[in-house]
């Protein structure tokens, strides 16, 4: 079963191509606090459906370059600016 995640684009100015942040927060071993981090992909977007700061659905899929091995799902809502 391929995974699918939900993050927010921070950039849609390549052809094709998102880059999305997804969110997270990790317990820190030492203080026990907890810190937000956040992972950054890059999806593909045939239809050029997805535009800044909206939040996304990705999949997993085969490589596509160097560094996208995510596809596009939906678009879950449209950013607001």
């Amino acid at each position: 079963m391929k995974r699918r995640v939900t993050g927010r684009v921070t950039s849609d100015k390549m052809q094709k191509t998102i880059r999305v942040s997804i969110p997270r927060r990790v317990k820190d071993e030492i203080t026990g606090k907890f810190i937000s981090r956040e992972t950054v992909c890059l999806a593909h977007d045939e239809k050029k459906e997805a535009n800044l700061f909206d939040i996304v659905e990705l999949v997993e899929s085969r490589p596509l370059s160097k560094r996208k091995r995510w596809e596009l799902v939906r678009v879950v809502s449209r950013g607001v600016r």
